[in-house]
């Protein structure tokens, strides 16, 4: 939708009315925008990425706005809207989980099909992808063989990861299910997949899914 400078808006905060803490808030000709995440200089094309998946691939309005020290990505909301930030973590929540259990689905297929040699080399890859891409609080070995093996639908706490870390990993894991398996055979289970989540959960998951760039990729 918008492509912007720092001096082009005018950014304050407010107090979010059922949290303490502030919400930081763009303007911008009258409306008003909400942050969806924040890139580091060096991390232009995943910002650009991010932006053209949510205005073109989903139509929504946003802003990436272009400062020298980092990008950052703002969606369009009502100020009445913000009382939903809960109900919107809890989205998130849901598909941080539905995404660690496909991963966790390669790995044991992986583990099973071809042996434990290469189960381990699985690991290092992912690791790889997540150091790469710059995942927040996780991005090593010990965190990687941690979410391979814990079940996520008992997790109390959930890596802090945006929908656009979600995009990256899960097209990072097909990409690497193809190249250990030669097929992607193992991307067309994603129902039977998900079958230990609340059918609530799953669905949600499943239509985030389909209404993202991955809906060619998993299915």
């Amino acid at each position: 939708m918008f492509i912007l400078k720092r001096q082009d808006v005018e950014i304050s905060s407010i107090q979010h009315p059922k949290r303490d803490q502030q919400v930081p808030i763009l303007n911008y000709q009258g409306q008003t925008f909400r942050l969806i995440s924040v890139f580091k200089a060096s991390q232009e094309e995943e910002a650009r990425s991010l932006w053209r998946e949510l205005t073109d691939n989903r139509g929504k309005a946003c802003v990436l706005l272009e400062e020298p020290d980092r990008f950052s990505v703002w969606g369009k909301v009502r100020l009445d809207q913000i009382d939903n930030d809960t109900a919107s973590y809890s989205k998130r929540g849901i598909y941080i989980q539905g995404s660690l259990l496909l991963l966790q689905a390669v790995y044991l297929d992986i583990e099973e099909l071809l042996g434990a040699r290469q189960a381990i080399l699985f690991e290092k890859d992912i690791a790889q992808v997540l150091q790469k891409q710059q995942f927040p609080e996780t991005s090593s070995l010990e965190a990687v063989k941690y979410f391979v093996t814990i079940n996520p639908l008992d997790l109390t706490k959930l890596p802090p990861w945006q929908e656009n870390h979600l995009i990256s990993l899960l097209q990072e894991l097909h990409k690497l299910g193809k190249t250990y398996f030669g097929n992607a055979n193992f991307a067309h289970q994603v129902t039977d997949t998900l079958q230990d989540m609340p059918e609530a959960e799953r669905s949600l998951f499943i239509s985030w899914l389909n209404q993202s760039s991955l809906s060619k990729l998993w299915q």
